[in-house]
């Protein structure tokens, strides 16, 4: 088995970026373990590797260096970089399968970004209106 892995995972501007290495199977984002991380709908979108290959990390310790982003943005890219992460680790083609079936957000980044805001309006695309008739 390999010394240590690494994997990242990016959603809009969250970037994570994750370490897996042999140990007990301690799971931890920014040095908090996973079961006191943030709230439960955001542990339950990054455990969702955990849930379909549930043997997957017994032996391994994931170390996770997640940036920007928001809540839900910083859990997706958590998400993929695990699931990346335990991919690489087991190299075993039924696990990628199983990732790719359930959801391919899983192992591919989400390259949707946000528009950017031009000149004459308020947003990406609305314009200020005209009140000149």
């Amino acid at each position: 088995m390999a010394n240590a892995i690494n994997t990242s995972g990016k959603r809009k501007t969250a970037i994570a970026r994750a370490t897996l290495r042999p140990g007990k199977g301690v799971i931890r984002i920014n040095s908090v373990p996973l079961h006191l991380y943030s709230s439960e709908l955001v542990r339950m979108k990054i455990s969702e590797p955990l849930q379909l290959a549930p043997e997957a990390i017994r032996n391994v310790d994931v170390s996770i260096k997640v940036r920007g982003g928001g809540i839900m943005g910083q859990a997706e890219a958590v998400r993929t970089a695990l699931a990346r992460g335990i991919v690489r680790w087991h190299n075993d083609p039924q696990i990628k399968d199983l990732y790719l079936s359930y959801d391919r957000g899983l192992l591919v980044n989400d390259s949707r970004q946000k528009e950017t805001k031009k000149p004459h309006g308020r947003g990406a695309r609305k314009k200020f209106q005209k009140s000149y008739r």
